[in-house]
C-alpha cells in the first residue's frame, strides 16, 4: 500500500488542535447523551400512569415491561450497523437511527397516555415500547465503542465513564422532570421522546473516532472521572434528603441548577485538551494521522493505532465459534440475570421482610447510584490494576461475581439490616459486569466489531432475568404466598439461595475464562507498554 506523506495528510484539514479538541469534545458529547439515554431505568416512574390510562392489569403491564427489557438489551443491530458503516459516518448514523426510534416509540406512547391517540391494542403498545427501549442500544453503542476507540490504552476507564453516566441517567431524568412538573407524571413520556432525541441530533457531529496523539490521556480522563464521582455523590445525597425531608420548589430548582453545572463542567476539559495537544510536535501528529488513514483505507491493516497487535479483531460469527464468547455469556447471564431479578422484586422483598414503604423507596432510588459505582469504579480500577500489577480483567469478574453471591446470601439470611447490605453489594457488582464485559470483549475479540459482539453478549441479561425472575423468584413466591401476599423470610429464602449458587457458579466460569486468557493478557500488556514507549 502506498503511504501518504505528512504534507498530504496536512492537506486533509486535520490539525493538531482539531484532533485534540475534537477527541475530548467527542468524550463530552457522549457523556451528555449517556446522561439522558437510560430511560429504560425509569419504567417504574411512569408505569402507574401507563397502567391506569390504558386500563392494564398487572400481567399486561409486565408483558409491556418484558418488551422493554428485550429492546434495551437487543443491541446486535446497532452494533452491526456501526461495524459495517463507513468510518467517517459510523457514530452519526447510529445516533440518528437511535433518535428516530426514541422519538417514535415514546411519542406514540405519550399520545396514548394523553388520550390524543385512541387506546392502542396491547401488541401495538408493546411495539412502541420495544422501539423506545431499543433506541438506547443505538446511543450506547455509538458512545461506548467510539470512546473505546478514541482511548484504546485506557479503554477500561473510558467505558466505565460511559456506562457510569448511563447508570446515573435514570436518576437525572427523574430529577429534571420532578423539578419542572412536580408529581404530575403525565408529560414524562413526552420529555423522554424529545430530550434524548434533541441531544443526539445536536451532538452527533462531535462523536467521531480520532487518531491517537501520543499523549498521556490519564490526567484528563481522571478529571472526567472526578466529575462523575462528584455527580454521583450529589445525586445520592439529594435522593436521601428527598426521602427524609419535604423539599420546596425553590430548593429543588437550586439542586437542579447545581446538577446541571456539574454535568456541563466537562466542557472546560475540551479547551485543556486543545491547549495540551496544540503543543505536540508536528511530526508525531503527522504519523498518527497517517496511521489512521491507512487503517481506514484497508480494514486488514496491522498498523492501526486503535488496535494492539495481540487483538484478533473477530466479527460476531467468528467470535461465537470461540469458547471464550460463551464463557462470557454464561457469566453475564448469572450476574446480570440475578441482579435484575433482585431489583425487579425489591418492593415485594421489602414488604415480606416488614420494611416500611419509604425504606423500600429509598433502596429503589439508590439503585442507580450503586449501579454507577460498580460501572465506573470497576472500569477505572481494572485499568489501574492491569497497568500496575498486570491483573487480567476476568479476575475482577471472578471477584465481583463471588461478592454478588455473598450479597444474595446476606439477603437470604433475613437478619436486621441484611437487605440494605445485600442490596448495595448486588447493585455495585451488577454495575461492574456492564463495565467489565465490553472491555474484556474488546480485548479478547478486538475493537473492530466491538459494538456487535458486546451487544450480542448483553442478550444474556434478559435471558438470565427471565429464568431467575419469572421461573425461580416468581414461581417460589407464588408457592409460599397466601392469597397473593407473603410475609416472612421464607418468601424469598430459597430464591436468594438459588441465586447465590448461580452467581457462585458464574464466578467459577469467570475463573475458567481467566485461566484461558491469562497468557493472552500478558501479550496485551506487553503490546500496550511497547506502544506507550514509542
Amino acid at each position: 500500500m502506498k503511504r501518504k506523506s505528512p504534507a498530504t495528510i496536512a492537506g486533509c484539514g486535520l490539525t493538531p488542535a482539531a484532533s485534540g479538541r475534537n477527541k475530548w469534545a467527542a468524550m463530552t458529547a457522549s457523556i451528555w447523551m449517556q446522561c439522558v439515554s437510560g430511560s429504560a431505568y425509569t419504567f417504574g416512574f411512569y408505569s402507574p400512569v401507563l397502567k391506569s390510562t390504558q386500563l392494564y392489569d398487572q400481567q399486561t403491564l409486565d408483558t409491556v415491561a418484558f418488551f422493554k427489557d428485550i429492546g434495551a438489551n437487543a443491541g446486535v443491530i446497532s452494533g452491526a450497523i456501526y461495524s459495517s458503516s463507513p468510518e467517517a459516518s459510523r457514530p452519526r448514523l447510529v445516533l440518528a437511527l437511535g433518535a428516530v426510534q426514541c422519538f417514535a416509540g415514546y411519542f406514540f406512547m405519550w399520545l396514548s397516555v394523553a388520550g390524543i391517540l385512541h387506546r392502542p391494542p396491547v401488541p401495538l403498545m408493546c411495539l412502541f415500547m420495544l422501539l423506545a427501549a431499543h433506541s438506547a442500544t443505538f446511543f450506547n453503542t455509538a458512545d461506548v465503542v467510539t470512546a473505546a476507540r478514541n482511548f484504546p490504552d485506557h479503554r477500561g476507564t473510558a467505558i466505565g465513564i460511559m456506562k457510569g453516566y448511563l447508570g446515573l441517567s435514570g436518576a437525572i431524568l427523574i430529577q429534571v422532570y420532578s423539578t419542572v412538573y412536580g408529581n404530575d407524571r403525565s408529560y414524562f413520556l413526552l420529555m423522554l421522546s424529545l430530550l434524548p432525541t434533541a441531544l443526539a441530533l445536536l451532538l452527533m457531529y462531535f462523536v467521531k473516532v480520532y487518531p491517537s496523539n501520543f499523549q498521556d490521556d490519564r490526567p484528563l480522563l481522571n478529571a472526567f472521572s472526578l466529575i462523575a464521582l462528584i455527580s454521583a455523590g450529589y445525586l445520592m445525597a439529594f435522593t436521601i434528603l428527598e426521602n427524609i425531608l419535604t423539599l420546596g420548589s425553590s430548593v429543588r430548582c437550586l439542586t437542579l441548577v447545581l446538577l446541571l453545572i456539574l454535568l456541563i463542567s466537562p466542557i472546560s476539559f475540551i479547551m485543556k485538551g486543545h491547549l495540551r495537544d496544540s503543543m505536540l510536535p508536528s511530526t508525531a501528529i503527522a504519523i498518527s494521522h497517517e496511521r489512521l488513514l491507512l487503517a481506514n483505507a484497508d480494514d486488514s491493516s496491522e498498523v492501526s493505532e486503535l488496535e494492539t497487535e495481540s487483538e484478533e479483531n473477530l466479527n460476531l460469527f467468528q467470535a461465537m465459534q470461540k469458547c471464550n464468547f460463551w464463557l462470557l455469556f454464561i457469566c453475564m447471564a448469572c450476574g446480570m440475570g440475578s441482579g435484575l431479578a433482585t431489583v425487579n422484586n425489591i418492593s415485594q422483598i421489602g414488604s415480606s421482610l416488614d420494611y416500611k414503604s419509604t425504606e423500600t423507596a429509598t433502596l429503589v432510588s439508590l439503585w442507580s447510584i450503586w449501579n454507577f459505582m460498580g460501572r465506573f469504579c470497576t472500569g477505572y480500577i481494572s485499568d489501574h490494576l492491569f497497568r500496575s500489577r498486570g491483573m487480567a480483567r476476568p479476575l475482577l469478574m471472578v471477584i465481583t461475581l463471588a461478592s454478588m453471591s455473598v450479597g444474595h446470601a446476606v439477603i437470604a439470611s433475613g437478619l436486621p439490616g441484611a437487605l440494605y447490605l445485600g442490596y448495595v453489594l448486588i447493585g455495585v457488582c451488577y454495575g461492574s459486569q456492564w463495565s467489565l464485559m465490553p472491555t474484556i470483549s474488546s480485548e479478547i475479540f478486538g475493537l473492530r466489531h466491538l459494538g456487535t459482539i458486546f451487544n450480542a453478549i448483553a442478550i444474556a441479561s434478559p435471558c438470565g432475568s427471565y429464568i431467575l425472575s419469572v421461573r425461580v423468584v416468581g414461581y417460589i413466591y407464588d408457592k409460599e404466598s397466601h392469597k397473593g401476599t407473603c410475609v416472612g423470610n421464607h418468601c424469598f429464602l430459597l430464591s436468594f439461595l438459588i441465586m447465590a449458587v448461580c452467581t457462585l457458579m458464574g464466578s467459577g466460569v469467570a475463573l475458567a475464562l481467566f485461566f484461558r486468557t491469562r497468557e493472552f493478557y500478558e501479550q496485551v500488556l506487553y503490546a500496550r507498554l511497547r506502544h506507550l514507549a514509542v
